[in-house]
C-alpha cells in the first residue's frame, strides 16, 4: 500500500498511485494535455498523509537529519528505499554544507549554493529520484529534453547508477553543457531548434520507444525531487527558514517545487510560513512575468544568454505563477546585460562560480534592495549552476 496519492493541478481529481504508475500516466488522465509551445494542462502533483507523517516523525528529530540525503526520511517520498542497496543512495549524496553567509555593502543574505552537486547543477535533485523511480520500476532507459543543465545531470545520474539516457537540447545549447553530457556517455540528440522543440521531440521519441520520460513538469517526479531543497534549507537553518527567497525561473518546476517543499513543512506544523518566492527571468525569455502580470499566456520564443532560464513555453507556467503569488512573492525580468555584470560582480565578492542564470537572483536582489522592498527581511539567494557549465558567458 502507498504512503501517497497523485493530484491533478487542473481538475483536482485524486489517483491511486499504483493507477497512475502502472499505466505510465504523466499528466492527468482526464484532462492532462501537452501541446507544442504551450504550457502542460494537468500536471500531477504527490500528496502524502501529513497527520500520519506527523505521528512518526517529529520537528526535533527531522532537524536533526543530515543534509543532502533525502532517503533518510522516506515518509514523504514516493520511492521505496527498502529494495534500494544503501551503496546506490550514496552515489547521489548532495553536499551537507550549502548554506552560506554573506556580507556585501552592509547587506547580509544566504546563499544556497547547488554549484557542487554531482553534476554541478540543481538538477541533480530531480533527477535522482527520477532515476531511483526508473529502477524501482525495472526501467533501464530515460530519456529528457534539456537547456543543459538537466540533460548533463540524468546523463551524470544514470552513468552512476548504470542506467542509459537520452538527452535532446537544442541547437544553442553552451558547447560546455554539450560536451560534459557526451562525457557521460549519453545518446546526446541536438535539435534543430530552440528548448520547446526538444521538449516536444523528446516526448515523441519516449512515446516511440517506451522510455521513461524525465520531461520537466511532465514528469511529477521532477517536481517532486525539486522540492528537497526546502528540507534542505530547513534543517541547515535549524528551523529559522530565511522570509524572502530568491530563485532563477525558466520552466518553472524549481519554484514551484521548493514551494511544494515549504508548503509540505507547513501542513506539518513544523514552520509558521511559507517564504515569500522571487521568481527571476530574463527580458528575453520572461513568459512567467508576463504571466503574472497579465494572466494572459503568449507564446514567444525565447533568446536570453542566460540557456538555463530559457522557455519561450514554460511547462509548469501555472503552478510557478501560483507558487509564487501565493507566497505573497513577485516575478522579475532582468536585461541580459544587467544579469552578466551581475555574475562578474557576484563570483568576486562571494568566490562562488555561478552560470548566468543563477547570477539573475543577484541581480534581483540589488534592485530589490535599491527598491527598499526586502524592509530588513532574511534573504537567501538560489544558486543553481555552476559557472563551468557555460565558460563562453565569463568571456563577455
Amino acid at each position: 500500500m502507498n504512503n501517497y496519492i497523485y493530484k491533478c493541478t487542473d481538475c483536482e481529481t485524486e489517483f491511486d498511485a499504483n493507477k497512475i504508475e502502472q499505466n505510465f500516466h504523466y499528466l492527468c488522465p482526464k484532462c492532462g494535455s501537452a501541446k507544442k509551445n504551450q504550457p502542460l494542462k494537468g500536471v500531477l502533483l504527490i500528496e502524502y498523509n501529513y497527520t500520519s507523517i506527523k505521528q512518526i516523525i517529529s520537528r526535533e528529530n527531522f532537524l536533526k537529519f543530515e543534509s543532502g540525503k533525502f532517503w533518510l526520511y522516506p515518509e514523504l517520498w514516493p520511492i521505496d528505499f527498502s529494495n534500494i542497496n544503501n551503496s546506490v543512495l550514496k552515489r547521489l549524496t548532495l553536499p551537507s554544507s550549502t548554506l552560506l553567509n554573506f556580507n556585501i555593502d552592509n547587506n547580509n543574505f544566504l546563499i544556497l549554493d547547488e554549484t557542487r552537486n554531482p553534476t554541478l547543477s540543481y538538477k541533480d535533485r530531480a533527477s535522482s529520484l527520477v532515476a531511483l523511480k526508473a529502477i524501482e520500476m525495472g526501467i533501464g532507459k530515460i530519456a529528457t529534453a534539456s537547456t543543459g543543465n538537466a540533460g548533463s545531470s540524468l546523463a551524470g545520474i544514470c552513468a552512476r547508477l548504470g542506467l542509459t539516457s537520452h538527452i535532446y537540447v537544442p541547437k544553442n545549447i553552451p558547447d560546455a553543457k554539450r560536451l560534459q553530457i557526451e562525457a557521460y556517455g549519453a545518446n546526446l540528440v541536438v535539435v534543430d531548434g530552440d528548448y520547446d522543440l526538444a521538449f516536444d521531440k523528446c516526448l515523441e521519441d519516449s512515446k516511440t520507444n517506451n522510455w521513461y520520460n524525465r520531461n520537466t513538469a511532465y514528469n511529477p517526479l521532477t517536481i517532486e525531487g525539486k522540492k528537497s531543497a526546502a528540507y534542505d534549507i530547513f534543517i541547515q537553518t535549524e528551523g529559522n527558514i530565511p522570509e524572502v527567497i530568491i530563485l532563477p525561473v525558466g520552466d518553472g518546476v524549481i519554484i514551484s517545487g521548493i514551494y511544494k517543499g515549504f508548503l509540505e513543512l507547513l501542513k506539518l506544523g513544523w514552520i509558521e510560513k511559507v517564504p515569500e518566492l522571487i521568481g527571476v527571468q530574463s527580458e528575453k525569455s520572461d513568459a512567467i512575468v508576463r504571466y503574472i502580470n497579465s494572466n494572459v499566456f503568449e507564446y514567444q520564443p525565447a533568446t536570453t544568454l542566460a540557456d538555463s532560464i530559457s522557455a519561450g513555453a514554460p511547462r509548469n507556467l501555472h503552478l510557478a505563477a501560483k507558487a509564487i503569488k501565493d507566497s505573497g512573492g513577485k516575478g522579475i525580468a532582468i536585461s541580459d546585460e544587467k544579469i552578466l555584470l551581475s555574475q562578474k560582480e557576484f563570483i568576486r565578492a562571494t568566490g562562488v562560480l555561478c552560470e548566468p542564470s543563477s547570477a539573475a537572483t543577484y541581480a534581483a536582489y540589488k534592485i530589490l534592495l535599491n527598491e527598499n522592498k526586502l524592509q530588513s527581511k532574511s534573504v537567501l539567494l538560489l544558486i543553481t549552476g555552476n559557472g563551468l557549465k557555460d565558460i563562453e558567458s565569463l568571456k563577455l
